[in-house]
């Protein structure tokens, strides 16, 4: 259904540090590089990041979060150890989320903006 999605951050550096890491440990890589955005994903940039003054404000209550595709839980896991070490806070440890589905396995951090994002694999 989508083609991307756009989301501005307060410090382009920093985000590219998180994003670097934390997609790259689920083998997704910086397509593109520009001086106020960021572009991620396979084959065809899917998440760009770009350099706002005011970016929406973070809202925990919103439901709001992105959710990226692992090819298997070890990805998922290293996505969350790549993420934390990175500068991202712990919002939901890598297990199988059972109340979603048997094989729901998936993990939540909080980027260093305050946007919640999870990765998750079916297997």
């Amino acid at each position: 259904m989508f083609d991307h999605v756009s989301i501005g951050v307060s410090d382009i550096k920093r985000a590219g540090k998180f994003y670097d890491a934390a997609l790259g440990s689920l083998g997704y890589t910086r397509l593109s590089d520009g001086e106020g955005s960021l572009g991620y994903g396979d084959k065809a940039v899917a998440l760009w990041l770009g350099a706002t003054k005011k970016p929406v404000k973070a809202d925990m209550e919103s439901g709001l979060h992105f959710c990226f595709v692992a090819k298997d839980r070890k990805a998922v896991d290293a996505f969350h150890a790549a993420a934390l070490k990175a500068g991202g806070s712990d919002n939901g440890k890598p297990s199988v989320r059972a109340d979603y589905s048997p094989n729901y396995y998936a993990a939540f951090v909080i980027d260093p903006d305050g946007y919640r994002i999870e990765a998750y694999c079916g297997k």
